[in-house]
């Protein structure tokens, strides 16, 4: 696994100082799971989902995001977290996907949450149902976009812990993509480079 490695080359400079900083305060965190959901659109491409959230007064606020959210005292797993918060904002059915493998956790200071990513994967072209209150749009990246190195690039940004900052990101469906939303992509960028070198 890629792990922290893949994570620290899309952290802003500043962020790493605050995870060094925050790293022995994890077992006081909120637990939290993410999907990396995989499939196939109407021509058989393989295309990743990912979320714009929407405006709310939150430290991710209008950030594009994987499905995923807060663990449940009623979940019965991080696997089971990021399987029910996939459904709900979403609408792809928890039984129509197979999760293949968990990721490297991650924490992030901002919001005090310890995040858990799953990559998944749907044989199906899912119909998407987006959770209203929560999700603004839908963005489906082609996995061939994703693995293009040109979508790295660096943008100023400011965040709820830095104003300014130049920051590492991914330019992905025209959105920005940074923080751990980057970092965790990192990692899933590299498992797929390392299968499609096989």
């Amino acid at each position: 696994m890629p792990g922290e490695a893949s994570h620290h080359k899309m952290a802003p400079i500043e962020r790493l100082e605050e995870l060094t900083k925050q790293s022995l305060k994890k077992n006081n965190a909120k637990r939290a799971s993410v999907m990396a959901l995989f499939y196939p659109n109407k021509d058989g491409d393989t295309h990743l989902a990912l979320i714009l959230r929407k405006t709310y007064k939150g430290v991710h606020s209008a950030q594009v995001g994987f499905p995923g959210g807060k663990q449940e005292p009623s979940d019965l797993s991080s696997m089971h977290t990021a399987l029910r918060e996939t459904q709900e904002e979403i609408g792809v059915l928890q039984k129509d996907i197979i999760v293949l493998k968990k990721l490297t956790q991650i924490f992030i200071p901002p919001s005090n949450f310890f995040v858990e990513p799953f990559i998944g994967v749907c044989k199906k072209t899912p119909q998407f149902i987006l959770q209203q209150t929560e999700v603004e749009a839908l963005i489906e990246v082609k996995i061939s976009d994703l693995l293009d190195d040109r979508i790295y690039c660096t943008k100023r940004v400011s965040s709820s812990y830095a104003t300014d900052i130049q920051v590492p990101a991914y330019i992905l469906n025209t959105h920005v993509v940074w923080g751990a939303t980057a970092m965790m992509l990192s990692e899933v960028r590299e498992l797929l480079k390392q299968l499609y070198n096989h």
